[in-house]
């Protein structure tokens, strides 16, 4: 069995929801050695998250960005961790909602992903800037 990792550095991006699986790709050019495995791919950041969702169409990006938004408000008086902004405990609320981390497999060198699917940058800060990915990939 074989591993491989990498530190990726995604460029920064407003808030929002944002496809990134291409820019993964772009930076694991040995992925295409491995014909079967798993690709664990980790946010080293506290108020952004991971997930796979929609690929597509962009209305579903900016449906998730305003049910987080309604449903995690940037309301200071509802919070004791306010010293870093409005949007730095909403952040984190829903960086843990949505998790720092998701699994694909990998086949015959690819993200086997299915054909709707795409890898998030779920970014909950207003300027979270660069964000960190490790990326480990166990396989043959």
């Amino acid at each position: 069995m074989a591993v491989i990792q990498h530190q990726i550095n995604l460029s920064a991006k407003p808030r929002g929801f944002h496809l990134i699986t291409n820019e993964i790709l772009d930076k694991l050019p040995d992925l295409q050695e491995v014909e079967t495995g798993m690709a664990h791919i980790f946010i080293q950041h506290t108020s952004a998250g991971l997930s796979i969702n929609e690929n597509a169409d962009p209305s579903v990006r900016r449906d998730f960005e305003t049910h987080f938004n309604r449903m995690v408000p940037e309301d200071t008086s509802l919070f004791e961790h306010t010293l870093e902004g409005p949007d730095d405990m909403t952040s984190h609320i829903k960086s843990s909602i949505l998790g720092h981390s998701v699994s694909v497999p990998v086949t015959n060198g690819r993200f086997n992903l299915g054909t709707w699917q795409g890898i998030y940058l779920c970014e909950h800060r207003n300027s979270g800037g660069r964000r960190r990915l490790i990326v480990t990939v166990y396989g043959d």
